[in-house]
């Protein structure tokens, strides 16, 4: 079974428990920490997926590490996942309950790329234009690249609106050399 199909079966089953027990904030904050932790800390995730390291050991990591910072219910995702010896893939399990928190809360992100920062009025037309084609609370994220040219590249989820510049004169090129 791939990794994303099993972490995903462990985020649902973590939001429905930290549903249950009334903490989905807290373990929201709880998995954005770990998974904070776990990119800025290379050798934490190469301890966690090493083969050599016992899972004793890498049990005693996560309790040293987070034990004291974390709600119960997030702690208990950590021993569960050790002793079914799948402390490899903590990293997408936090990634996948982040991603179903969103669904839970009706939020949808969006990037946004445009060679030259957002305007106030431009940010409210592209929340609005993602807004009305998903339903949801819009959470924008806005990058900024030159190469663009000018227009701008909008993604959400797997859907992208590439209405940039250097595109076009990308199709005008092949156009021509037709």
């Amino acid at each position: 079974m791939s990794v994303g199909i099993v972490a995903a079966r462990y985020a649902k089953s973590l939001i429905e428990l930290a549903k249950e027990k009334n903490v989905v904030e807290a373990v929201f904050e709880d998995m954005k920490l770990f998974k904070d932790t776990a990119d800025k800390n290379r050798g934490l995730m190469l301890a966690l997926k090493s083969p050599v390291v016992r899972h004793e050991k890498k049990l005693a990591i996560l309790k040293a590490i987070f034990h004291d910072k974390v709600n119960p219910v997030s702690y208990s995702i950590f021993e569960i996942i050790t002793r079914k010896n799948r402390e490899s893939i903590l990293d997408a399990i936090a990634d996948e309950f982040i991603k179903t928190y969103d669904e839970y809360r009706g939020i949808q992100k969006a990037t946004v790329i445009t060679t030259t920062p957002l305007t106030e009025d431009l940010r409210k037309q592209f929340n609005k234009i993602v807004a009305d084609a998903t339903g949801k609370t819009v959470e924008l994220e806005e990058k900024v690249d030159p190469a663009l040219i000018g227009g701008y590249l909008l993604r959400v989820n797997d859907r992208q609106i590439d209405a940039s510049l250097r595109s076009r004169l990308n199709e005008l090129k092949l156009q021509l050399a037709n």
